[in-house]
């Protein structure tokens, strides 16, 4: 028997490859000498380097940059090998370095993940995946700009503050001393949405208040970026600010296509790719996924269904397992998941249902393990 267990991380509660070896765990107490391939998955934000790393190997490392207010962090990024580095833009940037009383979307940089893409092209990287999500910023990757050396200058000339509200004053770009390795490395954007920069569906207006913008500070937000991206367009002769996927990140996919030249993809889609996912799927009896939480909201790019499009095309069962289903779960039936479990035994606090995670997952894995045995006569 061979089962593939292909989940996401559950946020705030397990990563990745916790999840699979726990599912691993409660499959083997009913089939201990069932073939259990962990395939540990992400969709391009948090948890991309440790998926990746667990499944192809590498070095994950480590490097002080400067936080989204400013403040040093630790972030990481992995080491694949064969000049491929793999960063997420959250482990720089993202909302989880800010307390929640300290959040301003318009004063946060995104320059720290600057510092990463530089740090990886220090180590010779050749072809960098960038993974966005999760951010604290909302400063269309001009943070990210800066630290790799180009300049936003206001019309006296002066540099201008960090943060995407200051993006408001700016009226020329410098180019000169953007770095020039950025021309020989391959960049990759992983990304899970396809909002375009500005507007009612852009970065501000979308993404905004879940980094503590006020309905005011969403306006001011979207015009300052709006004015980045029509400068840009003047500076560079082509206009990037309607392309689906540049509003992820608080509009860091736009500096990624407009000025690293970046080509964009599904992250679910590299990760897959990366991990072998295909291969370890062919001949398989079931592949089990999932993430934290379900609803048809996980139709749109998430991992359980980057799952199951590629079981459906071998042919294999999918059933999904996750701490929460939301509503209208059930669409995701439609899209190759046969089956979707919610992790609670009964009412539980959302800190008890954290906690008690690895031990749940595995009793449900277990669950399945037993029906599946039974089913199978």
């Amino acid at each position: 028997m061979k089962i593939v267990i292909a989940p996401d991380s559950f946020k705030e509660s397990l990563s990745a490859p916790e999840v699979a070896a726990a599912i691993a765990r409660g499959w083997q107490q009913v089939f201990p000498d069932a073939e259990c391939l962990l395939r540990p998955m992400a969709d391009g934000g948090e948890g991309t380097v440790d998926a990746l790393l667990a499944a192809v190997g590498g070095e994950r490392r480590e490097y002080e940059v400067r936080g989204p207010m400013g403040a040093p962090v630790k972030a990481h990024w992995g080491w694949l090998g064969q000049g491929t580095a793999v960063i997420e833009m959250a482990a720089a940037s993202g909302l989880h370095w800010v307390a929640r009383e300290q959040r301003d979307a318009r004063l946060a940089s995104s320059f720290g993940t600057g510092e990463l893409i530089r740090e990886a092209l220090d180590a010779g990287a050749t072809r960098i995946i960038l993974g966005l999500g999760g951010s604290a910023t909302n400063d269309a990757g001009s943070g990210l700009l800066q630290a790799l050396g180009m300049r936003f200058l206001d019309d006296r000339g002066d540099e201008l503050a960090p943060g995407g509200a200051a993006l408001a004053n700016l009226d020329q770009l410098d180019l000169s001393g953007l770095d020039a390795r950025l021309l020989e490395v391959q960049i990759e954007v992983a990304a899970d949405v396809d909002n375009p920069l500005c507007g009612p569906r852009g970065a501000s207006a979308v993404f905004g208040p879940q980094k503590g913008a006020t309905p005011e500070q969403v306006a001011e937000l979207d015009m300052a970026l709006g004015r980045f991206a029509r400068i840009a367009a003047a500076t560079l002769g082509e206009d990037h600010a309607e392309f689906p996927g540049v509003g992820a990140a608080g509009g860091l996919g736009f500096a990624a296509r407009a000025f690293l030249k970046a080509s964009f993809r599904p992250g679910i889609e590299l990760v897959a790719e990366l991990s072998g996912l295909a291969a370890a799927v062919e001949h398989a009896d079931l592949v089990i996924t999932g993430e934290g939480r379900m609803d048809a909201q996980t139709l749109h790019g998430k991992t359980p269904v980057g799952v199951a499009r590629v079981a459906r095309a071998a042919g294999v069962p999918v059933i999904a397992l996750s701490g929460s289903l939301g509503d209208n779960y059930q669409a995701l039936y439609e899209a190759g998941i046969e089956a979707a479990f919610s992790l609670a035994p009964g009412p539980l606090s959302l800190e008890q249902a954290m906690a008690g995670a690895a031990g749940e997952l595995q009793a449900r894995a277990t669950d399945i393990a037993r029906l599946w045995r039974l089913a199978r006569g």
